[in-house]
């Protein structure tokens, strides 16, 4: 007797059981990873002087998270960071890794791993920046298909300032193997389209399989570029541009998952890897919060994000609660039935936040913020008070007013403490006002120094 016999002798429709086994079915996984984008670069969060309406779609089909952080502002530690579960402190994964570095080790995990062993089909297409060595690419790091670059598309011959520093070509890869040997001015505008033709390909194929599909993309990072069918078209310079592009990219893999009928299982995220960078005299990222990229201040750490599950996550919605991408992987794993890695990690489960369960807290007393190799600050778990520890950070002051480009300059800041319900552009240090709070504080900084820092 086959399957088909069985079921309509016990009484079971043939749709009925193809609904149940698709309840059954572990859930999809989509993270839109941006690279330098601002909190406020798309009109959920701000008011930029172009329209992006996919990603605005995400927000009203999904919930805005207003305050979901990296644990450090920079390329290849924040990546690490979401695909490990662990902090930058633990993987010793800081700053930005240039050509031919090792990155984060092999006996970290990464997200990809995990849902391969759960019988999830994987994909990376976009900016990968966390080992660019055979045992430390994707394909060796639990990913069935990948294209992209291995790191910055900036570090390469044509780099403005520092162009000695990259003799090697910029290459293109594909599964494993050099597509295109090297990158240059007129082959850049094809990045994003690349990676969201991948992305799609990859959703069409796999609509009867759970899936991982991860879209790091190069864009906004420097230097900006956009194909032809964008130039010009958002009227606020090549920035807008290639937000509209982006936004672009957002509709295809949205389109690509309702035509395949994957809406009601796939879980949506949209975030960024930091801040964006600065400069005055040219358009850049936008945010409201103190400074950007490269510092622990919320300017670098606070990225705008997005996620969108029809059925589980309310549509239309935004929350407050404080969340981290470290929080991704334990989060994924829960709701895949998958095995956490067997290497300790920092994320933990925060689906009862994601969904705003009643009553439900963050798992975590504290997050903590590095700024490369230098632990900087902690906020406490609900994302209200956060303690800078004494440290110098890199911050950008105008020339006159001008218009041309400011100057880099290293400041300091002592002490201090900030109420970030009150004051989440970190300006008024509350550390006298609130001793016990500051006490509190302080003693979760050492707990992380004291495990990490030795």
């Amino acid at each position: 007797m086959n399957r088909r016999e069985f079921l309509s002798l016990a009484g079971v429709g043939i749709a009925e059981a193809a609904s149940a086994q698709e309840t059954q079915r572990p859930p999809n996984f989509v993270v839109i990873f941006l690279d330098d984008s601002g909190w406020a670069d798309f009109q959920p969060f701000g008011k930029p002087p172009y329209f992006t309406p996919n990603v605005d779609r995400l927000a009203q089909e999904g919930c805005r998270f207003n305050n979901f952080y990296v644990p450090q502002a920079i390329c290849s530690a924040s990546r690490s960071a979401l695909l490990s579960g662990c902090y930058p402190s633990r993987t010793k994964v800081f700053g930005a890794h240039g050509p031919g570095a090792r990155g984060l080790d092999p006996s970290f995990a990464t997200m990809g791993q995990v849902l391969q062993a759960k019988g999830y089909k994987t994909a990376v297409f976009g900016k990968w920046h966390i080992g660019d060595q055979p045992e430390t690419r994707p394909p060796a790091r639990g990913f069935d298909e990948s294209c992209g670059l291995m790191y910055s598309n900036d570090m390469w011959e044509f780099h403005p300032e520092n162009p000695e520093n990259y003799k090697a070509p910029l290459q293109f890869w594909e599964n494993g193997k050099v597509k295109v040997p090297r990158m240059t001015p007129e082959l850049q505008p094809n990045l994003t389209t690349w990676y969201t033709e991948h992305a799609v390909d990859f959703i069409n194929r796999n609509k009867a399989n759970p899936f991982l599909l991860y879209v790091p993309h190069s864009m906004p990072h420097v230097p900006l570029f956009r194909s032809e069918k964008f130039r010009g078209k958002s009227g606020a310079g090549v920035y807008g541009d290639v937000m509209l592009e982006l936004d672009w990219s957002v509709g295809e893999i949205l389109k690509a998952l309702r035509e395949n009928g994957l809406d009601e299982n796939t879980l949506v995220v949209m975030t960024s890897d930091n801040g964006p960078w600065t400069s005055y005299g040219n358009h850049a990222g936008s945010t409201p919060f103190r400074d950007a990229k490269g510092t622990g201040f919320d300017g670098g750490t606070r990225s705008a994000c997005i996620m969108r599950w029809p059925g589980k996550i309310a549509a239309g919605t935004a929350s407050t609660r404080a969340m981290c991408t470290i929080d991704l992987l334990p989060t994924f794993a829960g709701l895949a039935g998958a095995a956490l890695p067997k290497n300790p990690i920092d994320g933990r489960d925060v689906w009862d936040l994601i969904t705003d369960k009643p009553g439900a807290a963050n798992p975590h007393e504290f997050y903590a913020f590095t700024t490369n190799a230098t632990f900087e600050a902690v906020m406490s778990g609900d994302g209200k008070w956060k303690l800078h520890l004494p440290h110098s950070y890199r911050t950008l002051v105008a020339i006159g007013n001008d218009g041309k480009a400011g100057k880099y300059v290293q400041a300091q800041i002592g002490l201090s403490l900030f109420d970030l319900e009150t004051d989440p552009f970190e300006t008024v240090n509350v550390i006298e006002k609130y001793p016990a709070v500051a006490e509190r504080m302080k003693g979760y900084a050492e707990a992380h120094r004291r495990e990490f820092f030795g």
